[in-house]
């Protein structure tokens, strides 16, 4: 298959998930941030479920498989592992996210959302001992300015603008943990490929939230618009934005897909500003390019690298 279907299929991955900012933006205003991620979440996890099914069933649909990796039976580390990744990543990073969402504007949360590159970095750099080199110090350090800029929006006063910061601190925990979740996924999908884990952690995590939102009865004021808007979150921005992206990793390899998804904060910016007509400030744009360039910059490889390519 041409290579060019992968530039493809990250495009339209990010693209799914940034347009999902704006309209769970939109479904915040009848719908409670832990069952906007119960519902999406379970049924992404049923959709990567019901694709790691075909993909043992039928060769028509291989192009969904990830890379071979030596499988092997789980262990009990394992299981609790798994049991840590679906709480953080499939529930904890979720609901902080929606609720950081729904204090702040969509537009400050789909940029603020390239602070999961950032994490997940870091992380990998300090406790699975990978090596950074001086560029990738400088790039964490720009993406680290352009993420304390948007968080601020570079003024601390004013009753707004407190509830603004309360809410992107929450977005920006939200990609904390999600950065956590990769680092941990990877050590898990050497023994079960991360279709199969990320079905795990959607309906594991959607269902326990799902129990949460019935036990305490939190708002929810379903409407056919909303419901449909739901569905569309779960199956498209959550559910096949991943399969796009898992598909474009064997495609064009771990580097151009990252930095072409990064993209999916200006998607999901613009729709904000053009669907809610949110504004977007000359210090957001800003802030927002600091941290695209910034992920760039940490997608280039270390000159030693590229003249033995």
């Amino acid at each position: 298959m041409s290579h060019h279907w992968g530039y493809v299929a990250v495009l339209l991955s990010a693209f799914l998930f940034g347009i999902g900012t704006t309209i769970n933006k939109m479904l915040l205003e009848t719908m409670s941030p832990l069952f906007i991620a119960a519902v999406t979440y379970f049924l992404a996890g049923i959709l990567l479920a019901s694709s790691n099914l075909l993909t043992r069933n039928r060769k028509s649909i291989s192009w969904l498989r990830l890379p071979p990796r030596a499988k092997s039976e789980f262990v009990r580390r394992d299981i609790v592992l798994i049991i840590f990744v679906t709480m953080v990543g499939g529930v904890l990073a979720p609901y902080l996210y929606l609720l950081g969402l729904n204090n702040t504007t969509a537009v400050s949360a789909a940029l603020l959302g390239n602070t999961e590159s950032l994490f997940t970095l870091v992380i990998a750099l300090i406790f699975f001992g990978e090596r950074g080199t001086l560029k990738d110090y400088a790039a964490m350090a720009v993406l680290i300015v352009g993420a304390v800029t948007l968080t601020t929006n570079l003024s601390l006063n004013g009753a707004g603008t407190f509830g603004s910061l309360v809410g992107n601190l929450l977005v920006v925990t939200g990609c904390l943990l999600w950065g956590i979740d990769n680092n941990l996924s990877r050590l898990l999908s050497v023994k079960r490929n991360l279709l199969q884990l990320g079905s795990l952690k959607g309906i594991i995590g959607g269902g326990l939230m799902l129990g949460l939102v019935s036990l305490y009865g939190l708002r929810v004021i379903p409407s056919t618009v909303s419901i449909s808007l739901v569905i569309v979150v779960g199956f498209f921005s959550v559910g096949l934005s991943l399969l796009l992206f898992l598909f474009s990793l064997q495609e064009i390899g771990a580097m151009r897909t990252g930095v072409i998804f990064s993209t999916s904060s200006l998607f999901g910016a613009v729709s904000a500003f053009l669907v809610l007509r949110e504004p977007i400030s000359a210090i957001q744009l800003l802030a927002g390019l600091l941290m695209l360039s910034a992920i760039y910059l940490l997608s280039m490889p270390a000159k030693n690298q590229s003249s033995q390519a």
